[in-house]
């Protein structure tokens, strides 16, 4: 039996992460993952970065790549009645910004940092499974190359971090666990490009056929998106209808044009939204998808899983130098505080941009003074752009809150 201090399952965003911050404390940690290196490194998905995950990652040391190659940008667009309103989140904010920088590219440099470190990843394990985690030796048991014999390793603690269908959120007793889960009736279709930036800066577009997003990937490469029936196929949609919706849905009364290219990508994924309820149980912490789901309408999936684990890993180093598990017993409690108020900003930008199938006459009316009401007060436009930038990380300790850098 090999042993560990954390136990890691999972190398997305927050496993690897988690990973990388414990290495840099000198805490020692496992992750294991069912992909193989390729798969997770070439799984294509967007990233929108708020600005303490960008700091975070130059802070750290993982950041070059990032900084080279990323794209900052001060503001977005939002888009309805055929006229632009610019957010300008960098003045709003004091400065602050995001950057688009794919999820996959993020993976690739945590994944080179951890190897070039000496830190040890399994890629391609099967039947993963936790046992006593209730207890001071929580263990994890699965098969190397999903195949030969089951090997086990023992943990002083065990980081759940292998998304909404891994088998750490199940390892929760289910008489202990709260789930609040609702599917949107939305989907997004889609599509990466070859072609140069149609924008500076992200466009998100209320239309009456539906929603459309206009974003950047690379200088050759761009991401965009509309909003379909969930439950259609991708087959329905032709690259001549895909490319007519676009247009019809981001037209301007300037006679902005989008700039077409070969699709190289398309695909529609359904949206949903989920918080499990706690995120830790006996020596079990999840994090990440495992923990919760939004909408990719707000852009806070990967920035919710990178402040999970800066708690995560603050709350293990607390406990490793001191003794001292106050952080570790409070980590629900601070990371839910900070998870409900993601899924509150992705369900207002969801339900804004999006239209209902049986949406009234009075509904369209709604979205559309909302619309006028966020982009002409000052008040609204901060609100906006101080949550699409990131909220500031906040500690809880039983002697009361703290806000804290890391």
């Amino acid at each position: 039996m090999r042993k560990t201090q954390v136990g890691i399952i999972g190398a997305g965003p927050a496993g690897l992460m988690l990973a990388h911050l414990l290495q840099r404390r000198g805490i020692e940690s496992i992750v294991l993952e069912s992909r193989t290196r390729k798969e997770i490194e070439g799984t294509i998905r967007a990233g929108v970065l708020e600005q303490g995950t960008v700091d975070l990652m130059n802070e750290t040391g993982v950041g070059d790549r990032l900084m080279r190659e990323g794209h900052f940008h001060h503001g977005i667009e939002l888009r309805f009645n055929r006229k632009g309103h610019r957010i300008n989140m960098h003045e709003l904010t004091g400065g602050k910004n995001v950057t688009v920088y794919a999820q996959h590219e993020v993976i690739k440099d945590l994944v080179a940092a951890r190897l070039n470190q000496g830190g040890e990843i399994l890629f391609n394990v099967g039947d993963v499974s936790l046992h006593d985690v209730d207890t001071d030796s929580p263990k994890i048991r699965f098969r190397p190359d999903k195949d030969g014999e089951v090997q086990e390793i023992e943990c002083d603690y065990i980081a759940g971090c292998d998304g909404f269908h891994g088998p750490s959120r199940p390892a929760i007793p289910a008489s202990v666990r709260k789930e609040y889960d609702t599917v949107l009736p939305y989907g997004w279709l889609g599509i990466l490009i070859e072609a140069p930036p149609s924008a500076p800066e992200l466009i998100y577009t209320n239309h009456p056929r539906g929603f459309a997003l206009v974003s950047t990937r690379s200088a050759e490469i761009q991401r965009l998106y509309i909003q379909v029936d969930p439950k259609d196929e991708i087959a329905n949609w032709s690259d001549d209808r895909i490319w007519t919706e676009l247009h019809a849905r981001t037209e301007t009364e300037d006679g902005w044009t989008l700039i077409e290219g070969p699709i190289i990508q398309k695909g529609i994924v359904s949206m949903r939204s989920f918080v499990c309820d706690p995120l830790q149980y006996g020596r079990l912490f999840l994090a990440g998808d495992a923990a919760h789901i939004v909408p990719p309408t707000g852009a806070k999936g990967l920035n919710l899983a990178v402040a999970d684990v800066q708690v995560l890993a603050r709350a293990f180093s607390h406990v490793y130098q001191t003794g001292d598990d106050t952080l570790l017993q409070s980590y629900s409690s601070t990371c839910l505080r900070r998870v409900w108020k993601a899924e509150r900003f992705s369900w207002y930008m969801t339900s804004m941009l999006h239209r209902k199938a049986e949406q009234s006459p009075f509904e369209q009316q709604i979205q559309l003074a909302e619309l006028d009401y966020v982009t002409s007060s000052e008040a609204a436009s901060k609100s906006l752009a101080e949550n699409y930038v990131g909220l500031p990380m906040e500690y809880e300790e039983m002697s009361g809150k703290i806000s804290v850098n890391i």
